[in-house]
């Protein structure tokens, strides 16, 4: 058992490695989600910017540090990655990335039924059925990893 010696706190568990098939379900779904965005046409930087920008608000490090690196590897700037918290001052961003980025937070975050109306009108604008589908579902992935590695307290280490 993980007791806790005077004055220090348990190690987390890795949730990840404490129940393997759960997480290798949430992997497999991600994995059908990723084809999905490509099937609909959103750009892996895009995906990458949802990741990210979920994973900024709810302060998942591990997360922050994988998507960071994966964002670059597909070509994104590190001027875009800079701005991003706050995407919606700049114009350095398209259209669609605009109404992904909305409707990611509003995923994220579904409690304001006001601002989820307006992010979701935003993206029938500017994306298809498809695409709203599947950065829906980007969302919906990366909160659950937040969650997996927000819990267990997994470490974002220099150099990996």
């Amino acid at each position: 058992m993980n007791q806790p010696t005077a004055g220090s706190t348990p190690r987390r568990i890795f949730i990840d490695k404490q129940s393997p098939k759960a997480y290798h379900a949430l992997v497999q779904t991600s994995e059908a989600v990723r084809a999905a965005a490509a099937d609909a046409g959103l750009d892996r930087t895009l995906v990458e910017l949802v990741n990210l920008r979920v994973s900024q608000i709810n302060g998942c490090a591990y997360c922050l540090h994988v998507h960071t690196r994966a964002a670059l590897r597909a070509g994104e700037t590190t001027q875009r990655l800079g701005v991003l918290p706050a995407w919606r001052d700049t114009e350095l961003f398209s259209p669609a990335e605009r109404a992904a980025l909305g409707l990611a937070e509003a995923t994220t975050e579904p409690a304001d039924a006001a601002a989820q109306e307006s992010a979701y009108t935003a993206a029938r604008a500017a994306l298809t059925e498809d695409q709203i589908s599947a950065v829906i579902w980007v969302a919906i992935t990366i909160n659950a990893f937040n969650r997996v590695s927000i819990l267990s307290k997994h470490p974002a280490q220099a150099g990996s």
